[in-house]
């Protein structure tokens, strides 16, 4: 078990092993003769002071941090589960998510409900990445560095794994040899591979290139479009 050293303290996460992901494994063959190890480790609802964590819960909010050390599960590099986010309670569109690559480099593999729209987003330090609503979504670790990122998201709701473990995967898989498209999913489209936003397209979400995401909720209403999405989509238009 990795712990992770955050404001003074010692901290145990969960822990995500490679069986508790089997379905959604590209190389099977190689996976029928693994044994089971840890893949990754998330510790969640984290803050620096009993103020932080008040302003968290005034703001329905909860801050994360997860650690991808590098590895290949057989010929794909690896990867979280993959998990999309319920709809709003009483509206049409679902939850955003907001990343920050702390350290390493990352491929956010985003893709729609209908497969109609499939993203590889391409991160590295300093990096912030906008899941919107509607999209699924799944992290990469492509370097042979340890990838450590942070995120932002409502805290009231589960995620959704179902959809993923259905299809085995993501729509497309990032191997030893490239993209591979997943044969359940034939009616995806195109893989569409963009860079991280740049300083002007995060502008409008409050944030900035070289600078941490950690103290925005300090400022009361800054990151409202993760919980109140409905109230705020034009924020997410043209971020991917």
């Amino acid at each position: 078990m990795m712990q992770l050293e955050f404001g003074g303290k010692e901290l145990d996460g969960e822990v995500r092993r490679l069986f508790d992901m089997k379905e959604v494994i590209f190389d099977q063959s190689w996976l029928a003769g693994a044994e089971d190890f840890e893949l990754y480790y998330m510790y969640r609802d984290l803050f620096l002071s009993r103020a932080d964590k008040e302003k968290l819960l005034q703001q329905d909010l909860r801050y994360d941090i997860t650690i991808i050390p590098p590895n290949m599960l057989g010929r794909e590099y690896i990867k979280t589960a993959g998990h999309y986010h319920p709809l709003v309670p009483g509206r049409a569109v679902t939850y955003p998510e907001l990343y920050e690559v702390l350290e390493g480099e990352a491929l956010y593999l985003l893709q729609n409900q209908d497969l109609s729209d499939v993203v590889a987003v391409y991160a590295s330090a300093t990096d912030k990445v906008l899941v919107p609503p509607g999209y699924g979504h799944i992290t990469i670790n492509r370097s042979n560095k340890t990838l450590k990122m942070a995120n932002y998201v409502a805290r009231n709701f589960s995620s959704l794994y179902s959809p993923f473990r259905e299809n085995g995967g993501g729509a497309y898989f990032f191997t030893k040899n490239g993209w591979i498209k997943n044969d359940r999913c034939p009616e995806a489209a195109e893989l569409r591979r963009i860079e991280a936003p740049d300083s002007s397209s995060l502008r409008k979400l409050g944030l900035t290139k070289g600078r941490e995401m950690y103290p925005l909720h300090r400022v009361k209403g800054l990151l409202d479009y993760l919980t109140k999405p409905e109230e705020h989509l034009e924020i997410f238009a043209g971020l991917i």
